[in-house]
């Protein structure tokens, strides 16, 4: 039975959701349809789609279901009010993913969840973690994310191999990965276990300067790389683990560049130019950096300066541009975009398509749509 005070706050909290509209929260919770801007024939669609049977159509950087608001705990109010309003939807998403021809997604955790809240600028970090919060996050989404494996939803991959075996069976298959490694504070037998658990990417910094460098968001921190990170990077590296820079200061970036043994990603995000510039783009020479490692960037859909899918296949083939298709990927941040303008993986065949339509020859599609990730993993663990 529901106690009445449980009963009272669930009513506050519902209460409270038509104003959360107000803080930004409806392009999180109910992306609206985003215009496509193009049609594709029967026949190209035809082409598409057997183009994703014959090749491993992976997403780079993805939260399929929202599985990081899974039983999650002491959430700032607007971070609660989306969780009550939204909640995780694994299945529902995994089902988009099947009807959409999609082998697979890099499944993110958000190591920062608990301290996130919204600003006038987006999302920001409210406060500090309180002792082993970081920690019991991390076991939480670990958890939650391996039961769906251990239910039969997806197939937990560790390598190129695991991932063709899943497409041949049918399955999705699930790259495991956190946003922010907040959780490793400044113990780096973590990353052991992180490993263990089947943790293959790790981005190391999202909303909230961490023991390890700097974000790009908010008021840029001057540190860089800490000498933690320093140890962390060399360590996340031996233990055959992938480095995603998205999030991270330019310093901080460049830092990790200066001492990287092995290829590192940007999982999603643009590249600034003069006419576009955001926080969450990246420069040309960091791009180019990381594509110099043998990395990728991986192309993001998020509603900033463009609003339809369009528009995206033109990002895309901007970065194609700019570093090359050995080093360009899709990351669509699925379920946790920002107004995004590939809002389900349904209209995945539209991309391809798209794409072939412009003239993307088939090994570069390939590479694009999900061979440079399988490249770069295989690559991170010799």
């Amino acid at each position: 039975m529901i106690s009445r005070r449980t009963f009272l706050a669930g009513a506050g909290l519902a209460a409270a959701g038509a104003a959360g509209w107000q803080f930004g929260l409806r392009p999180m919770l109910d992306p609206a349809p985003a215009k496509v801007g193009f049609e594709l024939d029967d026949e190209t669609l035809r082409a598409a789609r057997d183009f994703m049977a014959r090749h491993p159509i992976i997403d780079s950087h993805a939260h399929p279901g929202r599985t990081f608001l899974r039983k999650a705990e002491n959430l700032s109010f607007k971070i609660r009010l989306y969780k009550l309003l939204g909640g995780a939807f694994e299945e529902r998403t995994l089902t988009d993913m099947a009807e959409g021809g999609v082998d697979g997604a890099v499944f993110n955790g958000v190591a920062d969840v608990q301290l996130l809240t919204l600003s006038d600028e987006g999302l920001v970090a409210g406060r500090e973690f309180s002792p082993d919060e970081a920690w019991t996050s991390y076991r939480r989404q670990i958890r939650n994310l391996r039961a769906l494996a251990q239910n039969g939803l997806v197939r937990l991959c560790l390598n190129s191999a695991d991932v063709m075996g899943a497409k041949a069976a049918g399955q999705r298959a699930m790259i495991l990965a956190l946003e922010g490694a907040d959780f490793l504070e400044n113990d780096l037998s973590r990353i052991r276990q992180a490993h263990e658990d089947g943790v293959r990417m790790l981005t190391l910094v999202h909303y909230h300067d961490n023991t390890l460098g700097d974000i790009m968001t908010g008021t840029v921190g001057s540190r860089g790389l800490t000498d933690f990170g320093r140890e962390a990077v060399a360590a996340i590296q031996e233990a055959g683990v992938m480095i995603d820079l998205s999030h991270a200061s330019e310093k901080t970036a460049f830092d990790v560049l200066s001492m990287s043994k092995k290829p590192v990603v940007l999982t999603h995000t643009h590249i600034n130019t003069p006419t576009l510039s955001h926080p969450r783009f990246v420069s040309r020479e960091l791009a180019q950096a990381v594509a110099e490692t043998g990395g990728y960037i991986g192309a993001w859909p998020a509603g900033i300066g463009i609003d339809s899918l369009a528009q995206f296949i033109d990002r895309v083939e901007f970065l194609l541009d700019a570093v090359g298709a050995a080093h360009v990927a899709l990351g669509s941040d699925m379920d946790a975009n920002y107004k995004p303008v590939l809002e389900t993986y349904r209209k995945m065949p539209l991309v391809v398509g798209a794409l072939m339509r412009r003239g993307v020859a088939e090994q570069d599609l390939a590479a694009i749509m999900g061979g440079n990730v399988l490249r770069v993993m295989d690559m991170s663990q010799a």
